[in-house]
Parts: structure tokens; C-alpha cells; sequence
């Protein structure tokens, strides 16, 4: 028991279970706080018997009968010592915009505080029997003795209005109070018989009481009880164990006694199934057991608030004591509920309290929670956003922490997103997470240059500035050049590759180009052939538009990045004498350069450049001539011969696609060489088709390309020179048989060859023969038949279009007498001859047919020719 009297010293931050693990990763839902002030001097002399709350203030009845209003916080600001005489002068004239202190005289216990729901009326109820309902801000009053202790009083929700001028209240019984239309009051029983009436809701037009049997609901409006929940546990003491009530709205009931809560719903009956029954009825929606007694409900939501008695076994002594209080938010479900947080309260002498001696009081408008003992009062509320943001600092959960504060930062009061932020990079920082906290840093601080400043000193101080280097801002917001050239200080001491990306990444201008360039110098007389100091040495040259020293850097490296550095500087006058250094570290680019820029570098200039490297002269023309088969025209006889010597097999390409290269020099050049198909295609170039023919058969040996060239000149004498020559070649033969068939009649060569002659597959090749003849024959039928079938289909679309009529109207002329083919006067008779050939005349402008030549043709188309034109089409009218 000492240990617990040290608790209720404690602070109420000390609420929750110390049974559970501190570290608990369960974020609580409810926080807490004592209601101070002027509720500490009260329960200093006074115990807490009973509480109501309103929006605007609270009403708290003690065990010496008095009866105080204070504000939320708890606060005295008036104090009126009513007495009897509490009911008429200035004491009732309370002003609306003060919260007061009012003190009835009776010497017992205040059972019960009622409000209305504007909280204009007041009801209170004491153990010696008396009731007083009065107005706070008018003389309204009713006071009553009666001969037995009142337990309960409820005042109508609405008793401003004048029809609703009643109230409850209950002792043995369960009496209604209304006042009548001449201002009298009189009552009547709702109830009595069943024991002491120990519990009383009013909500809108339903009363719901508790007695010793169980819970009832009277419907005030049809003057009618609808329903009674009996109690579960009868082996409670009703008076130990009182029943809580608590209405979530006007037609949900929720019932708490002992260990058992039911949630109640009242419903309409249909109108069929009433007879004599009430027009309502309850149904029980849900309904489950908790671990402990209940002491008080509230609604939260679609969850409940339960407020629970504890009663747990000591370990040492066996004996049976009062532990602390537990507030749990709970979900219920239809017949059993899910815990979703659970609080044990430290409230002040909770060792010595009973299950009545709680209540649960709660505010609905902003879910507040009033847990009242008799020496203390805890005010409980749902946590905002700030509380989260709190208790994952607490969990060290900083980088949810910034992300809450993020989310809601229009509504977080206590917190600023740049202070948990700061914090989140310290938490980092002391756990050796150096990346992840600079990483952070670039969300967090971002704009901030004062505190980028300060956070890199920071990691300055711990030696940890290249963990920074990346993340630090390079635009907007631009740091002191001091804080960027501190950073590649650390680097060029320690690591050039990491300072080689910091030059390549940064903007020239975040430092002080020169102060670099001298440290690098620096490094570089200790090791002056480092690739790495070079090629950033080069970076910063061009930084600082020192371009010639730059490429004399990059040529002397080899390095790609030469070709980028002339194209974006336009360096070409300064590489005029090193095109052999460029073309040695990479022909390709080199050349794509120099003929993208030509207009800078002349061909001219190249090839003189490049006359001691021919190999380097081969690859610029040819790159070339692929481009433009005439710009390098007067190279060309230069290019045969680097072409013979570094690259034969784009040689004759290059003879058959140039119309400027001299054939006379190609052929001495090729034959020098024995470039056989390059001398057999310039031969037939310049005509000499037959020394061309020779050469492949008797260089080559290739009766196939030697067919195949005979092909291409379609000339018979070089037929004949290709059959004389295979005549005694077996092997020729056969190729000839097999090949020219299509070109030359194969009765010729069959008859040249000798008796006796034997010829390697003689038979497939005759066979061959006929075949392609058949082949040919067919292909002849094939093309007859196509030929007559297009020509008769071409004669019936003709005799087709000549049938058709010929339209004629007014603006149709003879061509004759160039006058209107139709007569004016359309009644007179006519007649006309239109031809085929679409030309009209009058009948009599036409010449009279003779006796040898009966027929008649258009005068205008047989001047030309006969032809289609020449029918005609005679009309008469």
C-alpha cells in the first residue's frame, strides 16, 4: 500500500499500465489531466459525490452537500452561499457570461446534478430527501422534501421551453414532476415496487431508470413503459455495483451493470402488430461481458468509452485490493466486443474506492471525458495531432513524426515541422546514420542557407563532410564558395575520384576557381602523371575558359571528352596541327568531326595533314566518299591505290561508284597486284569484254561467274568465246548445260562436244533441259491463254461503253456548221448523227454516202485515222 500512496503522488502521465511493457509500440488514443485549481481546494476538504457537464461549464456535487459550477478547467470564479433563501433576489441573477460558484446549504451527500440542455435549469437531489430544481439565470424554482433519500433527478432536456416544464426523480419510487398551465406543480409514479431507483437518463421523449430488477423505459410522450432489460448478475449488490446508462442518441441505449453491456435500439412497431401494445418496442443489438465492473459509459463514435472498477490479488499477501481504475476504448460487436486501448489511471485514493464511488461524465460536443472519484477529477481527450506527433518523438519515430507534421501542418499547434525535422537529423547523426541524415537534410532544411551552413560544420566537427558533399544545394539557395571549397579541400586530400565528381557535378561558380586550381597544381607536383588530377585540371580549365590548356591536357590523356570540349568551345582553329594526335586516340570521332565541320578544317588541310599517316589518309577519304561520292573527286586516284594497300575489300566498291577515278591507273594498279575481280570489272568497264571473259576462266576457274558475266553483256560472240574455250572441259560443259539454256539454244553446245566425251552428270543436266523447255513452252500456253482472255474481255467493256447513249442538250454543236446540235422550236422534226467518237452534225450538214461507200464516218476523225470513232449513232425525231 505505500507504493500506491506514492503513485497517487505521481503525475498523471504515470497512467498508463505499468504492468505492460514501457516501450510499447501501441500508441494510447486518450490523454489525460487533473482538473485543477479550484477542484484540488475543493476535494482537499470535500469529497466528489456526483458531476454533469455541460459545453459551457460543470457542475460537481460533494458528500457535504454542496454543489458547485466552475469552468473547464476547473476554476472557482464565484461563490454565492444560497441557502434557503437560494431560490428568489440577486443570488439567482447569474450572469450569462460568467461562469459561478454557487454553494447549497445541505448537510448530506449530493446524490445527483441535472442540466438541461441549454444549461439554463439546474435539478439537484441530496440524501436527506431534498430536491430543488431552479433556474441559474432566472427565479424559476421548485423545491421538495421527502421522507426517504432521492437518488436520481433528471431534468427534461428541454425545460426552457414552457410545455416541457418537467422532471424525474427517484427514491423507493419514480416520480414525474410537470407543471401545470397555472404554474402548479403536481406528480405522478412511473414507477415503484422494485426497489430503490438507482440510476436515471432522460433523452429527447424517452426516460430510461434503473432499479434493483433491472432497466426500464418509459415513453413520456404516449405516457407508456416500453420495455424492461432485466439484470444479468443478480448476485451484485445493486447499491455496490450501480447500473450505468448512457444514451448515444435519441433512440440507442447503452446499459452497463456489473460486468455486462447491452446496446438497446428503440424502434417503431408496425402498426399491424400493435394491438395492445406499445408503439415501441427495444431490441438488443449487441450484447458482451468485459474483465472488470463497470463504473460508467460513453459513446465515442461507433466505439465506447468504459470506465472499470479493478479488483486484483495480491502475490504476497492473497489478499483480494483495489487497483487503479482502467478508461478502454472498446468495439462492439454483435455479441462480443474488440479492445482497442486500455489506460489504468492513477487517479488520487483509489485504494480505498468502491465501484459506486466512479463516474463517467463526458461532454459530446468535444469528446471530453470526465472520469470523477471522490478525491479527484481526470479529464480524458481523444489525442490530436499534436499528442501523435509527441508520442512518436517519444518512440523516437522522427521520420513519421515529419511525415504527420506534414500531412497536418494547418493543423498542429505545438510542433513545427523544421524543429522535429532538426531533431530527426541529430537522432541520425548520434545513431552514425551520416548519408541518411545529409539525404535528409535537403527536405528538411531546403531553402535555408543559414542552416545548411551550420548543419555542414556540424558535420565538419565529425568528420563526416563527404557524407554531405552530395546532397548539398548547387542553385537556390547557393551557400558561401568557403563551405564548397572546405568540402573539396576534404576530398583532394583524401579521395580524387570522389573530388574529380564533385568538380564534374558541381556549377563552376559555387567556388573559387582559382584557389582550386592552385590546390590541384599542388597535388600534382607530388604526382604529376595522376589521370584523375589531370582530367579535373582540365574540368576547371574549362570552368574558367582556359580552353587551350585544356585540350593540351585532354589530347595528352587520350580522353573522349576532347571531341565535346572542341564542338561546345568551337576549338577547331586550335587543333589544325594535332588532327594526327586526335585521329591516333579515335579515327572515328575525329573524322565525323572534321567532315561535320569542314567550313573550319578544309579536306584540303586534312589530307596534308595526314600525308605521313596513310593509314590515317585511308580512313578521313573513305569516310568521304561514303558521304559524298565527288567532294574528295580530285583524291580519288590517290584513293585507289589506299584502298589496294589498307582496304581491298571495299576496292571495288569504290571503282564501281566512282565516275572520277582514272580507269588506266585502277587497271595497272590492280594487275600489279593480281586483283583479279577488280581486273576483270574495269576490263569490262573499258570495253574489253572478252579479255575480261578469259580472265575468269582461265585466272579464276569459275565457269559460273564466267556464265554469270556472259549474262550481264548479253553478247553472243562472248557465248561463243565462253563455249569454245569449255568445249574440252567436262566440268565447263556441265556448267553450261545447266545455265544457259534460258540464253543460248543448248543444241549448239550438244553438238560441239566430242564423241566419247565424258561429261559429269550428263543425264541430270539433259534432263534439266527439257525441263526448262517444257517450263518454257508452258509458260508461252500460260501467257496465250492470259493474252486472248484480256483481249476478248477488253473487246466486250468496248462494244459495252459504244452501246450506251449519248447524252445531248442545247449547249451540243454540229461541227459542221458549228450551230445548236437542237433545233430552237423543239416541236419541229430533226434529226442528227452523233459517232462514237462523241462529235454530233446535223443529217444534212453530213456528206450523201455513195454507192461504193455506203457506210458514214465523223469528217473530224477520219481526217486522222479510222478507228472506234468512226460508227455512228443516228437519231431522228
Amino acid at each position: 500500500m505505500a507504493e500506491a500512496e506514492e503513485q497517487e503522488t505521481g503525475s498523471l502521465e504515470e497512467s498508463t499500465d505499468e504492468s505492460e511493457e514501457e516501450e510499447s509500440e501501441e500508441e494510447p488514443k486518450l490523454k489525460y489531466e487533473r482538473l485543477s485549481n479550484g477542484v484540488t481546494e475543493i476535494l482537499q476538504k470535500d469529497a466528489a459525490s456526483c458531476m454533469t457537464v455541460h459545453d459551457k461549464f460543470l457542475a460537481l456535487g460533494t458528500h457535504y452537500g454542496k454543489v458547485y459550477l466552475l469552468d473547464v478547467q476547473g476554476n472557482i470564479t464565484q461563490k454565492f452561499d444560497v441557502g434557503q433563501s437560494c431560490y428568489s433576489g440577486p443570488a439567482l441573477a447569474i450572469p450569462r457570461r460568467n461562469i459561478v460558484a454557487m454553494v447549497m446549504a445541505s448537510p448530506v451527500k449530493i446524490n445527483q446534478v441535472s442540466l438541461d440542455e441549454s444549461g439554463e435549469h439546474m435539478g439537484v437531489c441530496a440524501e436527506d430527501g431534498k430536491v430543488q430544481v431552479f433556474g441559474l439565470y432566472s427565479g424559476e424554482e421548485f423545491h421538495e422534501t421527502f421522507d426517504c433519500p432521492i437518488k436520481i433527478i433528471a431534468v427534461h432536456p428541454h425545460f426552457v421551453r414552457s410545455s416541457c416544464k418537467q422532471f424525474v426523480t427517484g427514491g423507493k419510487k419514480l416520480l414525474l414532476f410537470e407543471r401545470s398551465w397555472m404554474s402548479r406543480w403536481k406528480s405522478s409514479v412511473l414507477h415503484e415496487g422494485e426497489g430503490n431507483i438507482r440510476s436515471v437518463k432522460w433523452r429527447g421523449h424517452l426516460i430510461a431508470w434503473a432499479n434493483n430488477m433491472g432497466v426500464k423505459i418509459f415513453d413520456i410522450t404516449s405516457k407508456q413503459r416500453i420495455t424492461n432489460v432485466p439484470r444479468d448478475d443478480i448476485s451484485l449488490r445493486p447499491d455496490m455495483y450501480p447500473c450505468s446508462l448512457c444514451w448515444k442518441d435519441n433512440v440507442t441505449l447503452i446499459i452497463g451493470w456489473g460486468t455486462s453491456v447491452k446496446i438497446c435500439s428503440v424502434k417503431e412497431r408496425h402498426a399491424s402488430e400493435m394491438r395492445d401494445l406499445p408503439s415501441r418496442y427495444v431490441e438488443i443489438v449487441s450484447q458482451f461481458e468485459t474483465e472488470f465492473y463497470i463504473s460508467g459509459l460513453a459513446p465515442l463514435c461507433d466505439q465506447l468509452v468504459v470506465l472499470s472498477y479493478v479488483k486484483e490479488v495480491s502475490e504476497k499477501t492473497e489478499r483480494e485490493y483495489c487497483a487503479r481504475p482502467r478508461l478502454d476504448i472498446i468495439q462492439p460487436l454483435s455479441e462480443t466486443c474488440e479492445e482497442i486501448s486500455s489506460d489504468a489511471l492513477t487517479v488520487r485514493g483509489f485504494q480505498e474506492n468502491e465501484c459506486r464511488d466512479y463516474h463517467l461524465e463526458y461532454s459530446e460536443g468535444e469528446s471530453l471525458f470526465y472520469i470523477v472519484s471522490p478525491r479527484d477529477v481526470v479529464v480524458a481527450k481523444e489525442r490530436d495531432q499534436d499528442d501523435h506527433i509527441d508520442w512518436l518523438l517519444e518512440k523516437k519515430k522522427y521520420e513519421e513524426a515529419l511525415m504527420a507534421a506534414e500531412i497536418s501542418q494547418k493543423n498542429i499547434k505545438r510542433h513545427k515541422i523544421l524543429d522535429i525535422g532538426l531533431a530527426y537529423i541529430n537522432h541520425l547523426v548520434a545513431r552514425g546514420e551520416y548519408d541518411i541524415a545529409a539525404r535528409k537534410c535537403q527536405k528538411i532544411l531546403g531553402k535555408n542557407a543559414a542552416l545548411w551552413e551550420y548543419e555542414v560544420y556540424k558535420f565538419k566537427e565529425i568528420g563526416q563532410l563527404k557524407a554531405i558533399s552530395p546532397y548539398l544545394p548547387r542553385g537556390d539557395p547557393v551557400l558561401k564558395p568557403l563551405i564548397y571549397e572546405m568540402i573539396l579541400h576534404e576530398f583532394l586530400e583524401s579521395d580524387y575520384e570522389g573530388f574529380a565528381t564533385l568538380i564534374r557535378e558541381w556549377p563552376g561558380d559555387l567556388y573559387n576557381n582559382s584557389v582550386i586550381v592552385q590546390a590541384v597544381r599542388d597535388h600534382l607536383k607530388k604526382d604529376s602523371q595522376n589521370r584523375t588530377l589531370l582530367k579535373t585540371l582540365a574540368e576547371l580549365y574549362t570552368y574558367d575558359k582556359n580552353y587551350g590548356n585544356a585540350l593540351e591536357i585532354y589530347l595528352t590523356l587520350r580522353h573522349k571528352d576532347v571531341f565535346q570540349l572542341i564542338h561546345k568551345h568551337n576549338l577547331f582553329s586550335s587543333i589544325k596541327d594535332k588532327i594526327v594526335l586526335l585521329m591516333d586516340f579515335d579515327s572515328e570521332k575525329a573524322v565525323d568531326m572534321l567532315l561535320d565541320n569542314e567550313d573550319k578544317i578544309s579536306i584540303k588541310k586534312v589530307v596534308e595533314e595526314l600525308e605521313d599517316r596513310p593509314e590515317l589518309q585511308h580512313v578521313y577519304l573513305h569516310k568521304l566518299f561514303k558521304r559524298d561520292h565527288h567532294k574528295g573527286q580530285r583524291y580519288h586516284e590517290k584513293q585507289i591505290s589506299l584502298y589496294a594497300e589498307f582496304d581491298r575489300p571495299n576496292l571495288l566498291p569504290f571503282l564501281r561508284d566512282s565516275i572520277h577515278c582514272p580507269l588506266e591507273k585502277a587497271l595497272e594498279i590492280c594487275q600489279q597486284r593480281n586483283f583479279v575481280e577488280e581486273t576483270v570489272y574495269l576490263l569490262s568497264r573499258m570495253g574489253n569484254s572478252r579479255s575480261a571473259l578469259k580472265m575468269i576462266m582461265e585466272e579464276l576457274h569459275d565457269v559460273d561467274k564466267a556464265i554469270e558475266f556472259a549474262k550481264e553483256q548479253d553478247d553472243a560472240e562472248l557465248w561463243e568465246d565462253l563455249i569454245l574455250y569449255s568445249i574440252d572441259k567436262p566440268p565447263f560443259i556441265t556448267g553450261l548445260l545447266n545455265n544457259i539454256g534460258t540464253h543460248v539454244d543448248p543444241i549448239l553446245l550438244i553438238h560441239r562436244i566430242k564423241e566419247g566425251m565424258e561429261i559429269p552428270n550428263l543425264r541430270d543436266s539433259l534432263v534439266k533441259i527439257l525441263q526448262d523447255y517444257n517450263l518454257q513452252i508452258l509458260l508461252r500456253e500460260g501467257c496465250k491463254k492470259i493474252l486472248v482472255a484480256d483481249s476478248l474481255s477488253l473487246l466486250k467493256k468496248m462494244h459495252r461503253t459504244q452501246m450506251k447513249g449519248i447524252l445531248v442538250d442545247e449547249e451540243n454543236i454540229c461541227e459542221s456548221c458549228l450551230s445548236p446540235i437542237l433545233p430552237s422550236d423543239a416541236a419541229k422534226p430533226f434529226s442528227m448523227v452523233v459517232f462514237h467518237c462523241r462529235h454530233m452534225f446535223h443529217k444534212e450538214c453530213l456528206p450523201v454516202p455513195s454507192m461504193t461507200s455506203p457506210a458514214q464516218f465523223c469528217n473530224i476523225c477520219s481526217a486522222k485515222h479510222r478507228g472506234p470513232g468512226s460508227a455512228i449513232l443516228e437519231m431522228k425525231k
